[in-house]
């Protein structure tokens, strides 16, 4: 439990960080003269670039442990904040996103993996998943709201240059925090389960077809990145941009810290948030008589059902075994998603919203899950399950 709150503290800094960018790197590359289609493949380009780091992370994560990968992330990222706050052109804005992609990759399936290995009984796997996403969730409240009053304040080169320092710092934290034999624990643990799922070491348990709903989460969210800093070009739009941003925030927040919503079943939880989602796109596509304010707070109550809940879904299907490959894989289909949605937002938007799009996605990949009862023979109650009538 003690690692887990080190992990929880560093982790919030390292996630205010990240997300204190959102409402600035838009109305900063405009500044250097990028246009809409530019802006959305340095977006996308972000996202490609995770690619080789999460095909990486898996096997490297499984075989060393999460510590020094969380280290090198976090500290790298920082350093390359660094130089971003000295970018003239917007070629060189390019260049460094796509770095900052690679070294990034490592950060997600590490911190997953980590906090998975921490205990082998699923009910409290659930609840670390749930305290990685209200961590998450309480900083992207405060940092979207927090980066546009330091670009107001310090301008994009100051911001750049303290959230860099905040990165690396974080990066201390997490070298003298996390200790050393956590890795190798976490991985005598791995072999121990290995023996159960034995009969079948060179396949997942379970369809690949699931690695849809984080493309399609991702997919939609890039789309939104894109789209709500675009509502106003310049300056002026940067504050009511991260205010916006924390609004959903707060939404997931709600949702997170109902932990009674832990004992129901991932597979109900998923497809109630993924519904969900697909319905917020929708009205921001046609529903202009509703206030953007409230149908991004929904959006926010969905995204904080959603991403425990898929977690939690890996975690039980896979039986605990291989996490750096299954969240590696993971972050390889949000990566996806999140390169195509800015991109394919920067290239409809003059001749459909994109939100229709994300819409339409959202709803395809619903009708496209996977049925529970073929997940049923992995969550079923044996002679040995104990049965609480409470």
């Amino acid at each position: 439990m003690k690692t887990a709150l080190w992990l929880y503290m560093f982790l919030f800094l390292a996630f205010f960080d990240l997300h204190a960018q959102y409402p600035v790197l838009t109305p900063f590359a405009i500044s250097l003269g990028a246009a809409p289609t530019f802006i959305g493949w340095m977006m996308g380009i972000y996202a490609l670039t995770h690619l080789p780091g999460n095909l990486l992370a898996g096997s490297l994560i499984d075989r060393h442990g999460s510590r020094r990968y969380i280290i090198f992330s976090l500290t790298a990222a920082g350093i390359i904040l660094l130089l971003q706050a000295h970018v003239q052109l917007p070629w060189q804005l390019l260049v460094l996103r796509s770095i900052s992609g690679f070294v990034l990759a490592f950060l997600s399936p590490a911190c997953l993996a980590l906090l998975a290995s921490l205990s082998r009984d699923p009910v409290t796997q659930g609840k670390y998943m749930s305290g990685h996403g209200v961590i998450h969730t309480l900083a992207s409240v405060l940092s979207p709201a927090a980066g546009a009053f330091i670009v107001a304040n310090a301008g994009f080169s100051g911001t750049f240059q303290s959230l860099g320092w905040l990165l690396i710092f974080t990066g201390l934290m997490a070298f003298f925090s996390l200790p050393k034999p956590m890795s190798a624990a976490a991985k005598h643990k791995g072999q121990q389960a290995e023996p159960i799922n034995n009969e079948k070491p060179a396949r997942f348990p379970f369809s690949l077809r699931l690695y849809l709903i984080p493309f399609a989460i991702a997919c939609s969210q890039g789309i939104l990145f894109f789209e709500i800093p675009l509502r106003e070009s310049g300056l002026a739009s940067i504050m009511s941009t991260g205010l916006l941003f924390s609004v959903i925030s707060l939404g997931a927040l709600v949702t997170l810290s109902m932990l009674f919503l832990n004992r129901y079943a991932p597979h109900i939880r998923v497809t109630i948030g993924v519904f969900g989602l697909a319905i917020c796109f929708y009205a921001l596509a046609a529903a202009d008589h509703v206030p953007i304010m409230i149908i991004l707070f929904t959006l926010g109550l969905a995204k904080g059902l959603l991403f425990p809940a898929l977690s939690s879904l890996f975690i039980q299907l896979s039986g605990g075994g291989r996490l750096g490959k299954v969240f590696s894989f993971q972050s390889i289909a949000m990566s996806l998603g999140s390169f195509v949605g800015p991109i394919a937002a920067g290239q409809l938007r003059t001749v459909v919203s994109p939100y229709f799009v994300a819409f339409l996605m959202l709803m395809t990949v619903l009708l496209l899950l996977p049925k529970r009862n073929r997940e049923a023979p992995l969550t079923a109650i044996s002679p040995e399950t104990p049965i609480s009538t409470v």
